[in-house]
């Protein structure tokens, strides 16, 4: 692992390294690393191979500072022989700014019948795509990305592939869970920018899973944007190279300064 990692363990919490900024402020924490840290502690203290992590909601309240140590406390509110419930809080020098809750759904057999679904996307592999020349792309390497069709802040539809290229945390490779978790936040910026850039600032991040990912690429495509009196929702389906996964949604606010000239993903 060359790339530096977005955390660094630090007594029983953690600490952010520079890579961890986000876009609003070069000094306050990507929204992105915020979800991935939540449901890597989440997944180290209460994670179960026979369980899936069926749902995880972050609310985001206060923009962390990057140079400040983080705590993670997390409650075990449900553990049931089916259900567990996850509540997990985030803070960064001793103030809450975020908050998650997790649900997990113990694995079994599915309900006999047929049942509708939407098709699988039919779009080339990340093998095939050959991998964009922009070097800001995924935020100066942040993650990396195989662009399908559109781009952030395009009229149209709009499809890419994503994958991690960094640890979260020092020393740990990536779950499946940690790395759908890490990328949910794109879902904000991809679904809603618009053609004079980014004007929401999303408030929290649901991700819903019927499965984890077995590939390292994660497939985003945007299938819903609405926005009234300044408050947005937007919604990706989410893939791996063997068909859908799940969905990722946001609620966000509309920003008094639109970012014009968004990162590319």
């Amino acid at each position: 692992m060359t790339n530096q990692p977005f955390f660094l363990r630090h007594g029983n919490g953690f600490m952010p390294t520079p890579v961890a900024n986000g876009p609003w402020s070069p000094e306050s924490l990507h929204g992105r690393v915020v979800i991935g840290l939540l449901a890597f502690v989440i997944e180290e203290r209460h994670g179960s191979d026979d369980f899936v992590p069926a749902r995880l909601t972050v609310d985001m309240f206060r923009l962390p500072n990057i140079t400040t140590p983080i705590e993670v406390t997390t409650k075990l509110v449900r553990d049931g022989l089916r259900i567990k419930l996850i509540e997990a809080e985030f803070f960064s020098g001793g103030t809450s700014m975020a908050r998650a809750s997790c649900q997990l759904l113990r694995r079994t057999e599915n309900a006999p019948g047929n049942v509708w679904s939407p098709p699988n996307w039919e779009v080339p592999a990340p093998s095939d795509i050959p991998k964009p020349a922009d070097p800001r792309l995924g935020m100066n390497g942040k993650w990396e990305t195989r662009p399908i069709i559109g781009h952030m802040g395009s009229l149209g539809a709009r499809r890419l592939w994503m994958s991690e290229v960094r640890e979260l945390v020092e020393g740990v490779p990536m779950t499946p869970f940690v790395h759908v978790a890490t990328g949910a936040d794109f879902a904000s910026p991809f679904a809603n920018a618009g053609d004079q850039g980014l004007g929401y600032i999303n408030s929290d991040v649901t991700i819903y899973l019927h499965r984890l990912p077995v590939t390292r690429w994660i497939g985003f495509e945007v299938v819903n944007h609405h926005a009234s009196d300044g408050v947005a929702i937007g919604e990706c389906w989410l893939y791996d190279e063997q068909g859908p996964i799940g969905t990722s949604t946001v609620a966000a606010l509309a920003q008094r300064r639109p970012m014009t000239n968004p990162p590319p993903p």
